[in-house]
């Protein structure tokens, strides 16, 4: 290898870009890991970001992102989708499935992708204030952006034990009673699940201000969920009355289908003697649901999102649900179905767990099996009794969807005995996207 060969690579556009980019990231890991700044790397950075031309309130994790794309709003569409997967590539947090060629646009994909990463992951330590949350969950929201929906799905365990970690460390209580900051929280799962464990604790506004919150939080999700729910209607076709002879009903297949005898081959014409329609009457058949919920700490997620869909099913016509809360002990909710916000606000959460408590509390209200779901929503870590009940109640003709975590995204533990034999008896645990469970419960209703 001469010379020549062995120094192309250290002055070409590329290689001085790549170091730029090592000195951004190594920067941003320094900041991430280590409280103290680090000079070098601080003016190095700065000298790197000045050269692109952009802004230096980039380096700043004071500043959230939301304030540097209004005071540059050129970078806004450039943070959007800017670690989304292309085509085949894989999300990637620094966008490295999807590189730009040009060397600076690299460099400057780098600068903007460390923004973001440092304002979401550098959450600090001590107290945090009820704006320093707001802005960091505006970041969050940015970051979700910036790496797509499937990039999201997959960070968004990390992200929600992170505002975890931030709600945990804001003094709720004190910000709860000043309505005016009160009013700066945006609901989030972390949220609710702290205010619905302090809930006892509050009086006075600052009840007043965490029920609001609840409130907030309920509506936003209810409308979200109600409109999956209403994309597939209800109910099976009732061909006893008969269609409404209108255009839209015209069932244009069958009419052609129906009418092909009377084709004519000199004038190539269809003549047509009879129009026939589709059927769009729906027979709804009466049905009940059992929506068994456990209420211990690790299941808020899916608590609040199951409570929130057996609200919106129950109001629908002639489907009659039940809602049980367990831990050590069952809590019959059904009188407030209709309502989550007062289900919520009736929760214990954590504790202990006994399924066979809440079974005892749902097994009375299976009065017909074979037009009964009972949805059983738990980790599973449970007494080992209750999969004889299991076992029981799926034999004498009872739907049965267990369900081991509905939420927005991510996953949660099931316990692996209960797994499979849940699996066995034909009866597998769903868990993930809310959108299955959705599913499973329009299938039976159908």
């Amino acid at each position: 290898m001469t010379d020549t060969t062995q120094n192309t690579g250290l002055d070409t556009p590329a290689a001085a870009a790549e170091n730029r980019r090592q000195v951004l990231y190594w920067r941003l890991l320094a900041r991430l890991f280590d409280p103290e700044e680090q000079p070098a790397l601080e003016a190095a950075s700065v000298a790197v970001v000045d050269d692109i031309g952009l802004p230096s309130a980039l380096l700043d994790p004071s500043v959230s992102v939301d304030s540097v794309v209004q005071r540059f709003p050129d970078l806004e569409p450039e943070f959007r989708d800017l670690m989304a997967p292309s085509g085949d590539a894989p999300a990637s947090l620094d966008g490295a499935g999807d590189e730009p060629e040009d060397p600076r646009e690299r460099v400057r994909r780098a600068a903007l992708v460390s923004k973001l990463l440092l304002n979401v992951f550098n959450t600090g330590a001590g107290e945090v204030t009820a704006q320093q949350l707001a802005d960091w969950q505006r970041d969050a929201g940015w970051c979700k952006q910036a790496l797509g929906a499937e990039g999201a799905g997959e960070l968004s365990g990390t992200l929600s034990a992170l505002e975890g970690d931030l709600v945990r460390r804001m003094r709720l209580r004190e910000v709860l009673a000043d309505s005016r900051l009160a009013r700066a929280l945006t609901p989030s799962m972390s949220l609710i699940e702290q205010l619905l464990r302090d809930k006892d604790n509050l009086s006075g506004v600052a009840l007043a201000n965490a029920k609001a919150l609840i409130r907030r939080y309920v509506d936003e999700v209810a409308e979200v969920l109600r409109t999956q729910v209403q994309q597939t209607s209800v109910g099976t076709l009732d061909r006893s009355v008969p269609p409404k002879r209108t255009f839209r009903n015209l069932d244009l297949d069958r009419t052609i289908w129906k009418n092909l005898t009377n084709w004519d081959p000199e004038s190539q014409r269809l003549y047509v003697d009879q129009l026939f329609y589709r059927h769009t009457a729906k027979r709804t058949l009466p049905a009940r649901m059992i929506v068994v919920v456990d209420q211990s700490g690790s299941m808020v997620d899916s608590m609040v999102n199951c409570t929130i869909l057996a609200s919106i099913f129950a109001g629908l016509p002639k489907v009659d649900v039940h809602l049980v809360a367990y831990d050590t002990r069952a809590l019959d909710l059904t009188p407030w179905v209709h309502d989550p916000f007062e289900v919520l606000l009736r929760t214990r959460l954590g504790g202990g767990t006994d399924g066979t408590a809440a079974m005892s509390r749902a097994r009375p209200k299976i009065a017909d099996p074979r037009n009964t779901v009972l949805v059983w929503i738990s980790d599973f870590f449970d007494n080992r009794a209750l999969m004889t009940d299991f076992e029981s109640v799926h034999r004498s003709g009872v739907k049965l969807i267990p369900v081991g975590s509905v939420n927005s995204s991510g996953r949660q533990s099931v316990d692996p005995w209960f797994r499979e034999r849940l699996k066995d008896l034909g009866a597998p645990v769903i868990s993930g996207h809310i959108r299955k469970l959705v599913f499973e419960l329009k299938n039976f209703l159908a």
